[in-house]
């Protein structure tokens, strides 16, 4: 696999800077988050993929979150990812990042990003190899959605850490980590996978 990753870490800066919006939940999520679904499944080759999961507050009922659907795609081969899908994505208008999570240098995982008429970001779509970090998103999800009390408390700090950082993804998300952390270290302690 070429290294692609320099003119991506440009393009990585630019939307970094991206204005963070926190809205009420909208319950058309769900709905938009299945049409999306059944879009994948007809898009993406059958034999390459293992899971597709609705990721992220959108995912959560009752959440406020940015109003982006993201989707978690693991597959078998990142590869052929590269090779197949990303001409593919990219003919439906997505735009393609190779990156790594904010804040990590590996893995690297395909990032595709849809747009609405006006430039905002409707879908972000993370096609990655199973490992813990895919699995500890499902979970994260699962435990908001169980704990509705972990929810709230959440939904506080992201609406503080949007107006904190506005047009810094990077600062914004770091400020979650500890609270993502420290729930699944809870749910873990409780038994919950």
């Amino acid at each position: 696999m070429k290294d692609e990753t320099t003119p991506h870490t440009k393009r990585i800066a630019v939307l970094m800077k991206e204005r963070i919006a926190v809205v009420p939940y909208d319950p058309e999520w769900p709905a938009r988050y299945a049409e999306l679904e059944l879009r994948l499944k007809r898009l993406l080759p059958k034999n390459l993929v293992q899971r597709i999961a609705h990721i992220g507050s959108t995912a959560v009922p009752g959440l406020s979150a940015k109003p982006i659907i993201d989707v978690q795609v693991e597959v078998n081969d990142l590869a052929e990812v590269r090779e197949r899908v990303v001409p593919m994505m990219e003919e439906e208008g997505y735009e393609f990042i190779w990156r790594p999570s904010i804040g990590e240098s590996a893995p690297f995982y395909a990032w595709f990003i849809k747009r609405d008429d006006k430039g905002e970001r409707t879908e972000h779509i993370h096609i990655v190899a199973p490992d813990h970090v895919s699995a500890e998103r499902i979970i994260f999800r699962d435990l908001l959605r169980r704990f509705p009390e972990e929810a709230a408390a959440y939904e506080v700090l992201k609406n503080t850490l949007s107006k904190r950082f506005s047009k810094d993804r990077a600062a914004y998300t770091a400020g979650k980590t500890e609270f993502i952390q420290a729930l699944l270290r809870k749910g873990r302690a409780s038994g919950l996978r």
